[in-house]
């Protein structure tokens, strides 16, 4: 008898073709089933408003982190210039400072920081490490070319963190007053009499030196000085 021959199927014919998951269907699923990052939000996205001006302190506080991290020898600190420059255009290119939107593509990003998309997306992870920024990705329900329910990658939704959320970044102490005597310190005045005998020796009359040691009632002795030579004065006339 002549040895048995087999013939290969095709996989296709092997394993059945599954359906396509719809909004009415609970369907089998697939590892990618859609092009979507698995975390994509579908709601919506509630941004918070950030005034200019705030924005501008978070950003001179970012350029003083990446200062205080700084090594010799290296440019730059933690941050590094193109995170500085990707968070910059962030504030000030496209945030809406009235609802806090944030939502720029890499490539608007990469076309306003003068930068690769490659390294705007390494700038972005740098400032989510250190805690400056954090995002949520989002997509939107759609259909494909026949009319099958599918999602649809968004861009992210940003937002700029307060420096309190910093990882490794301190508030520099504020400056001590000078010390007394310093540069920058106010001279103590002198007392009533100094004044008066100062005003005295410039050429002002007895009479207005007389109301200059009566200016301070706390000065005891200056008041007494005042009224005993009112009234010899008075004695005089």
């Amino acid at each position: 008898m002549p040895p048995r021959t087999y013939r290969m199927l095709p996989l296709a014919q092997l394993v059945p073709a599954l359906p396509h998951p719809n909004l009415a269907g609970t369907a089998l699923t697939t590892s990618a089933l859609w092009p979507v990052w698995r975390d994509s939000a579908r709601g919506e996205v509630r941004f918070v408003p950030l005034s200019k001006k705030r924005a501008a302190k978070r950003w001179h506080k970012a350029r003083a982190f990446d200062r205080q991290t700084h090594t010799a020898g290296k440019h730059g600190g933690v941050i590094g210039r193109t995170a500085l420059a990707v968070l910059y255009v962030l504030l000030f290119d496209f945030l809406d400072y009235k609802t806090g939107q944030l939502d720029p593509s890499y490539d608007a990003i990469a076309r306003k920081a003068g930068v690769c998309r490659r390294a705007v997306a390494d700038a972005l992870q740098r400032l989510k490490a250190f805690g400056l920024l954090h995002w949520q990705r989002r997509c939107r329900e759609a259909t494909d070319a026949l009319g099958r329910f599918c999602l649809k990658q968004e861009t992210n939704a940003y937002a700029v963190l307060p420096s309190s959320q910093w990882r490794g970044y301190f508030e520099a102490p504020a400056a001590p007053p000078p010390d007394p005597g310093t540069w920058g310190d106010h001279p103590p005045l002198p007392d009533q009499l100094a004044q008066a005998l100062a005003d005295r020796a410039a050429g002002d009359s007895a009479r207005s030196v007389l109301a200059r040691l009566a200016d301070d009632p706390a000065d005891s002795v200056a008041c007494a000085l005042a009224g005993l030579f009112g009234h010899v004065m008075a004695a005089k006339a």
